[in-house]
């Protein structure tokens, strides 16, 4: 019988020492007495949106794991790379991040002094046990009882500190290469120029004109069935995405990119995590178009059911392939890993300004993405891989283009370093965007959780300095944006008579096995002229 209560005393202890953190936190040795957590006024963090960040709603990633130690350590170059860059810090909050972090570490070592605590009663329990001492037994299992009303406290204003710690430190964006230019977009420095040389400009060159004239493109009925600058591509002008298309695959998956089709769909939280803010006013955020969840069930059922996932549509390829590598570890021989994927992009913010009349800007558009997953020592060599890709696919157009180092403030929160292409568009009388490529290095990886375990050349796995795998680095690029490459193609392209109307359209010559005959007769390859 007695045999019995001590083992029911000794359940009834273990039950006492349970909590969610007890297995996946290590025990630390305290060194710094443990300060209680006195929660910040409101107003001080009124800038951050803690209800509504999509990363912790409705997510089936882990939260991102984000260096912190460095973070602090960096603190005044961190926000100034980020004023450099015109990211949208809330300071106010910022300046707290050094206390929140003190105290995020001295609750993990007093949570440990916890436990230290339970070991060494699980054993005093034992011995008293052992020795019959029906008082001390008690008097032990009750100092347990009230250690784990501790920890189970601790734990909660622990996950409150780590929550807020984990917001401020999401709004910095990713480091910047040394080489990058400072400031705005004239600031951009030219790498390269290629292609021949540019034609000059004039409007008769627009290719609203050149639509208008061959029944191309009709933004009426786009308007009458979405809105403005919704569009339908007719005849040559269908023809010819169809066949950018798979001119821009074949490229790249001649190049080792696998091909692949992406949701046009995904989850904000995803988007979220790639650096799309989809919450956020302003820059990436206001691209964004949210999905309205009308599968909703009954607001009678709305309390006992789960809360569907916030779905936003993809304002690029990237976002979905990014998302395909979430939350694995891949071994270190298998990279670099490259994809190429065909989808549309969505953008909110089209036609607000007269730059950006016709195709240039739309709200809905097909692209032809790069994507690649590499080790962190490969990413600046894939990048220049990359970008010598893009340039063979605009090469083969027979564009006039040039290559950008672009500025601080043209690199979204993701981006490391950003190159764009500009073809030279006559008809708009400027250059303009066709094709951008940015390295992520870990940014994107940390949230997404994409790591790989080193190798050696015999199959073994190196000590990491961090003790943890390390995050992988990614990268993403334009293989084909089809609408500006129309532009660029109809306005360099467009062949005019004695009587200054347009009569035919010249295509270079690599489009010709992708193209679909429809027998007007209004396109001619270069190579036949």
């Amino acid at each position: 019988m007695q045999n019995r209560v001590w083992q029911r005393s000794c359940i009834r202890y273990r039950s006492c020492i349970s909590s969610k953190h007890a297995i996946r936190t290590p025990i630390l040795t305290p060194t710094r007495a443990y300060t209680t957590f006195q929660p910040k006024p409101t107003h001080e963090s009124a800038d951050i949106d803690h209800e509504h960040n999509p990363i912790f709603n409705s997510s089936e990633l882990p939260k991102p794991k984000l260096d912190y130690t460095s973070l602090i350590s960096n603190l005044s170059s961190k926000i100034n790379n980020a004023l450099s860059r015109k990211s949208p810090l809330p300071l106010s909050s910022i300046n707290n991040l050094p206390d929140i972090h003190k105290q995020y570490k001295d609750h993990i070592r007093h949570i440990n002094s916890i436990r230290q605590e339970q070991n060494s009663l699980g054993s005093q329990i034992q011995q008293a046990a052992k020795a019959k001492d029906i008082p001390k037994r008690n008097e032990l299992l009750e100092r347990a009882k009230a250690l784990k009303t501790s920890l189970v406290e601790a734990e909660k204003e622990l996950d409150g500190l780590e929550h807020h710690l984990l917001l401020l430190s999401l709004t910095f964006p990713n480091d910047t290469h040394p080489s990058s230019p400072l400031g705005s977009e004239p600031n951009a420095r030219t790498l390269s120029t290629h292609g021949p040389p540019p034609i000059p400009g004039t409007s008769s060159r627009d290719h609203l004109a050149i639509c208008k004239t061959f029944n191309l493109l009709d933004f009426d009925s786009g308007s009458v069935v979405t809105g403005r600058s919704w569009y339908y591509l007719l005849n040559e002008a269908a023809l010819l995405e169809m066949a950018l298309i798979q001119y821009a695959l074949s490229v790249a998956v001649q190049n080792g990119f696998t091909p692949v089709t992406t949701p046009d769909v995904v989850r904000a939280d995803v988007a979220a995590r790639c650096g799309f803010a989809p919450r956020e006013t302003g820059g990436a955020a206001s691209q964004m178009y949210h999905i309205a969840n009308h599968h909703l069930p009954p607001s009678t059922q709305q309390q006992t059911q789960p809360r569907p996932p916030e779905l936003v549509l993809a304002g690029t390829a990237e976002i979905p392939l990014a998302g395909m590598f979430a939350n694995k570890i891949y071994p270190s021989n298998q990279l670099p890993l490259k994809v190429v994927g065909v989808g549309h992009a969505f953008r909110s913010e089209a036609g607000a300004s007269a730059e950006s009349r016709g195709l240039y800007r739309v709200h809905q558009f097909t692209k032809v993405e790069l994507f690649a997953v590499t080790a962190e020592h490969q990413s600046e060599e894939m990048m220049e891989s990359m970008k010598d890709l893009q340039r063979k696919i605009l090469e083969g157009l027979g564009l006039s283009f040039r290559i950008l180092d672009m500025p601080t403030e043209e690199l979204g929160a993701s981006a490391y370093r950003k190159y764009d292409m500009e073809a030279w568009m006559p008809g708009r009388q400027t250059w303009g965007e066709v094709s951008s490529l940015s390295n992520c290095t870990d940014y994107q990886a940390r949230r997404l959780h994409i790591r790989y375990r080193p190798l050696t050349p015999k199959g073994f796995t190196p000590p990491h300095p961090t003790g943890s795998l390390p995050f992988a680095h990614t990268l993403n690029g334009t293989a084909a944006a089809i609408p500006r490459l129309i532009v660029a193609l109809l306005e360099n392209g467009a062949v005019f008579g004695e009587n200054g109307e347009v009569e035919y359209i010249r295509l270079p010559k690599v489009l010709k096995p992708f193209w679909i005959e429809n027998g007007r007769g209004i396109v001619k390859w270069k190579d036949e002229v």
